[in-house]
């Protein structure tokens, strides 16, 4: 498999990890889905993330998910891993290992112990020296986090970190940090890296008018994130803006703090991408007044969609 490199765009889907309903790993599920995505024409896979319930793996098995999902694949599609950790030596014990097995590449988050424009470059210079030449992805989610990363400090991360090769861009707001790393870039202050962005995808298409090169977040319609992403590819943002636009009230809805995922894990359940909708626990679970919701915008967006001739 092809590394990870600073020309990465399109829409790196982040999978949701299957349990059955009793909280095991569902390795068959892990099969429909990975085919449930190529089908719907990502450009490649990130597992392991914050939304694929990751800190509830063991060490095994999180190994176990990231090998079934590349023999799945078989070179097909690239593989990005999560392998955040509290310390550098797990870190990279699992990167070497999913690398090994043929990842494309990995994704570090800070840990919440950084508080200051320093302590986040010398974390990321650590990191780049810990995983040597593995390219990585700065994953900056502060709303998770509560790590803040300014458009400046990644800059210099940029310069000084080569393996650092990409940004899972997910600030909110931050429309503006994308448009101060595209002019850094610009004029030559850093080298030009991948940005995909994340949050669901709730403001892809602006993000894309802003320089960025796609998505990396999940979403129960990953199609719609391809089909954004492609139209601003041919230079068509009025039609990203109206797929967007059909797919809106349920992407609002699973962004919600505490049962998005669930909601997540209920449609794809609905569309026969898992056999459970089941989170492990701890992990929230649906009422039946959310389950009629999301029914109500399942409906919608159907209708819409037929509108739209998407």
């Amino acid at each position: 498999m092809a590394r990870l490199t600073e020309d990465a765009k399109g829409v790196y889907v982040i999978a949701v990890t299957p349990f059955t309903d009793d909280g095991a790993l569902d390795l068959a599920s892990i099969d429909s889905m990975v085919d449930f995505y190529e089908s719907t024409g990502v450009t490649g896979l990130t597992v392991l993330g914050q939304l694929g319930e990751a800190p509830k793996l063991t060490a095994e098995e999180s190994r176990l998910v990231v090998e079934r999902v590349l023999k799945r694949l078989d070179g097909r599609l690239p593989v990005v891993v999560g392998v955040s950790a509290p310390g550098l030596a797990p870190m990279r014990e699992l990167a070497e290992a999913v690398m090994g097995a043929g990842a494309a590449g990995v994704m570090v988050a800070p840990p919440w112990t950084v508080r200051t424009d320093d302590q986040a470059f010398s974390f990321y210079q650590s990191v780049g020296e810990a995983l040597d030449d593995t390219p990585f992805v700065l994953q900056d989610y502060p709303l998770t986090t509560n790590v803040t990363i300014a458009p400046g400090v990644i800059e210099r991360i940029v310069r000084d970190v080569p393996n650092c090769v990409m940004l899972k861009h997910e600030d909110w707001p931050g429309l503006a940090k994308i448009s101060a790393l595209r002019a850094a870039s610009g004029s030559g202050a850093m080298r030009r890296i991948s940005i995909l962005c994340g949050n669901g995808g709730l403001f892809l298409p602006e993000e894309m008018g802003r320089g960025a090169d796609g998505a990396m977040t999940g979403f129960c319609y990953p199609e719609m994130m391809v089909g954004v992403v492609e139209a601003y590819g041919a230079g068509n943002p009025d039609r990203a803006h109206e797929i967007f636009d059909a797919y809106l009230p349920l992407a609002r809805y699973e962004q919600q703090q505490g049962i998005g995922l669930a909601c997540r894990k209920y449609v794809l359940a609905k569309r026969g991408v898992i056999k459970s909708a089941a989170l492990r626990k701890p992990g929230a679970k649906l009422s039946a007044l959310d389950i009629a919701d999301v029914e109500r915008l399942l409906a919608r967006q159907t209708l819409r969609l037929k509108e739209i001739g998407a």
